[in-house]
Parts: C-alpha cells; sequence; structure tokens
C-alpha cells in the first residue's frame, strides 16, 4: 500500500486501549537515508482557546501503529505509570 504524507494529514489518530482521539496527524519523522518512517507526529491541543500556546507535541512510535482505515489510524500507546487518566494523550 501507498501513501501520501497529505493522506496521512486527512485521518484521525484513535487509540485503540482507551478509545481516546489523539488528533490528526501533522507531519512524520524519517530515517534517512532510507527514508522509513520513525513516528507520526500530532499536534498538542489549544490552551484557553489558542491564546496561551498548546500542549507538547504527540509522537507515536511507528512500532504503537496497528491499521490504517481510510479515515483514522488506529495506534495501541503503551500505559506510563506517569500519565494521569484524563492526559492519556501528552505522555510521549
Amino acid at each position: 500500500m501507498q501513501c501520501r504524507i497529505t493522506d496521512l494529514r486527512c485521518k484521525e489518530v484513535i487509540d485503540l486501549c482507551t478509545g481516546d482521539r489523539i488528533g490528526f496527524v501533522e507531519d512524520v519523522e524519517l530515517i534517512l537515508p532510507g527514508g522509513q518512517i520513525a513516528a507520526l507526529v500530532v499536534p498538542g491541543t489549544g490552551k484557553c482557546f489558542g491564546l496561551f500556546g498548546r500542549e507538547d507535541d504527540v509522537v507515536i512510535p511507528w512500532d504503537c501503529v496497528r491499521r490504517f482505515g481510510e479515515d483514522v489510524i488506529l495506534v495501541e500507546l503503551p500505559e506510563h505509570p506517569n500519565r494521569p487518566a484524563k492526559t492519556r494523550k501528552t505522555w510521549l
């Protein structure tokens, strides 16, 4: 299956373990010179309507990607001991 980065930007990332909507892919990290994808980058959510910046970007390692659908990407993020239940998407 071939896919362009612009195609990935239209897909929403969802955590299989919690059902949380993480966001839409903004960028990818590549391993050069082979051009393999190392991770997907999802922008952090805005703070107070975006007036005070935003949270850190979520970097999802390629090993955590489980399945690509037509409009979603399913990922399985491992549990992290320091991650509170309400802020699961900012653990990386």
